[in-house]
Order: structure tokens, then C-alpha cells, then sequence
């Protein structure tokens, strides 16, 4: 054995096979010990409001401060929510954007509040028959004030909050914010007129995409390869980022429900809560619970 092993040494490309296999096995090692670059996921799949907001702005916030995560996918199947809530996951989106590619993979629909997310990833990834846009706002008017005789107030306007005037002054300022993300999101892509972006339709993801309100045709896969291509990476892992990103006292959401029952029990499409929202509600449905 010994002679075996010194005759292969003393062979003439033993010590170039060297050179080249030592550097090369250190490679390997080396790799093994560097964890690989990691694409995070983010699902909306609810309508946005204080719990599901305060969901993916932990998962942005955990994308933000951990650098394994290289890039993150945004899939949406939202009708939208309440005017706040979208505003403050759009702001946290546009910090994470500021340090690392963000990606919408649009799934059935990204309507209202969802889609004003969308237009504030670096890319937006629908299917063909996927629901888009709807960009506007809706409110209900306050009643007109009255005398209660139990109750007293300061101000005519303390039950409401103001009158119908005021709230419909109000409507203007939100959707041209909202317009403006658009524009200021889809930017030299934009094909569409403002007439028809600010008319609330719907746009399927074919019609969408002639008109610039996203970027390609396609399903999460794709979306994940485009995420890659903007994050610079090729050999990577996929996670979902909310099982990492939750805190270890989640509040009980359990009994809370955004939208009001209809008289038979059954989920209606309207909010619970009065205000103002970035939030879809299908024709058939646009009746009062």
C-alpha cells in the first residue's frame, strides 16, 4: 500500500491533480457551510385590515432585517380593505423595496386596496382570468343629525363624525392618492387613460396586461423566477415567511370578523365597521345584508 501510494506521488500529474482537486473539495465544504439564499413568501388572502395588515407587516419588517431573505413574492387574493391599513402595508412595502425586489403573483384577484399593494412591488404577475384593479374608494354617509332623547353631545357632529358634505369632500383626495400610487407604480407601463383607471373596473389579467396594470401573464412559479432574476440569485430556498414572523403572543383573532352577516347567518360582502375603503364588493352582492 505504502509503495502503491508513493508511486502515485511520484507520478508526473499527481501534483497538478492536486492543484485542482483541493481548491475544488474546498469549494464544495465551503458551500455546504454558506446557506443558500432565500426567496420569502407572503400570502393576502383575506380582505386588508388591522389583523391582516399587522400580519404582513411583520412578515415585511422580518424580509427587511434578515439577510438570508434575497427577494419576496406578495400572492394576493384580496377584495381590498379599509383606506388605512392599505396605506400603512403600502408604506411598509416601499421600505422593503428600498433594500430588496418584491414580486405580486396574483392569484384570483387583486381588487381595490389589494391592487394599490400591488402597484407598490417591482413587478406584478397575473393569470389570465385573474380579477384587476377597481381602483377608487367607497364610504357610507353619515345619517343626517338628530335628536336622541337619552343621549347628548357636544356637537351636532359627535355621534357622526361629520356630515355627508365633508365625507364626500373626503373621497376625492383618497382616490387621486390612490390614482397617483398607480401612476407613480406602473410608471412608463401604464397604457391605460386615467378615465379608465379611475372608472372602478375590473380588469381581467389579459385586458390588465394591454393596458400596463401588470407586467406579465403567468402563475407563483413564475413570479418566484422573476423574484430571482431581480434578487440576482439562482440556487435558493423558498419560505413561507408568517410562521417566522409572528410573534410569540398573537392576538386572538378567533371571534373577529371584518365583514357583516346577511339576516341568514351567512358572510355578507359589506365591512362591519363604517368607513372609508379601498375595497370591492361584487355586483350580485350590492345589496344591504
Amino acid at each position: 500500500m505504502e509503495y502503491i501510494r508513493t508511486k502515485w506521488l511520484s507520478h508526473p500529474l499527481a501534483a497538478p491533480a492536486l492543484w485542482v482537486a483541493l481548491p475544488l473539495i474546498a469549494g464544495i465544504l465551503l458551500a455546504l457551510l454558506i446557506p443558500r439564499p432565500v426567496i420569502g413568501t407572503i400570502y393576502l388572502r383575506d380582505a386588508i385590515y388591522s389583523y391582516s395588515a399587522g400580519d404582513i407587516i411583520s412578515q415585511l419588517r422580518y424580509a427587511y432585517d434578515h439577510p438570508e431573505i434575497h427577494a419576496v413574492v406578495l400572492v394576493m387574493d384580496s377584495p381590498g380593505g379599509t383606506v388605512a391599513d392599505t396605506e400603512s402595508v403600502y408604506l411598509e412595502l416601499a421600505r422593503l423595496r428600498g433594500k430588496k425586489p418584491v414580486v405580486a403573483s396574483i392569484d384570483s384577484m387583486a381588487a381595490s386596496g389589494a391592487y394599490y399593494l400591488a402597484v407598490g412591488t417591482d413587478y406584478i404577475v397575473a393569470r389570465p382570468s385573474s380579477e384587476v384593479g377597481n381602483v377608487g374608494v367607497r364610504t357610507v354617509l353619515p345619517s343626517t343629525p338628530s335628536v336622541f332623547e337619552d343621549e347628548v353631545s357636544t356637537g351636532p357632529y359627535k355621534f357622526y363624525g361629520g356630515s355627508r358634505d365633508e365625507t364626500l369632500r373626503l373621497l376625492d383626495p383618497l382616490k387621486q392618492g390612490f390614482y397617483k400610487a398607480v401612476v407613480l407604480g406602473r410608471g412608463e407601463a401604464l397604457n391605460a387613460t386615467p378615465d379608465e383607471i379611475l372608472s372602478g373596473k375590473l380588469f381581467i389579467g389579459n385586458e390588465a396586461l394591454k393596458l400596463g396594470l401588470v407586467d406579465a401573464l403567468g402563475t407563483y412559479s413564475d413570479a418566484v423566477d422573476q423574484a430571482a432574476r431581480l434578487a440576482h440569485i439562482w440556487n435558493f430556498d423558498l419560505q413561507d415567511l408568517l410562521p417566522l414572523a409572528i410573534t410569540l403572543v398573537s392576538p386572538d383573532t378567533s371571534g373577529f370578523q371584518f365583514f357583516r352577516e346577511s339576516e341568514d347567518g351567512s358572510p355578507s360582502p359589506y365591512p362591519r365597521t363604517p368607513g372609508a375603503y379601498y375595497l370591492y364588493i361584487p355586483e350580485s352582492d350590492r345589496r344591504l345584508p
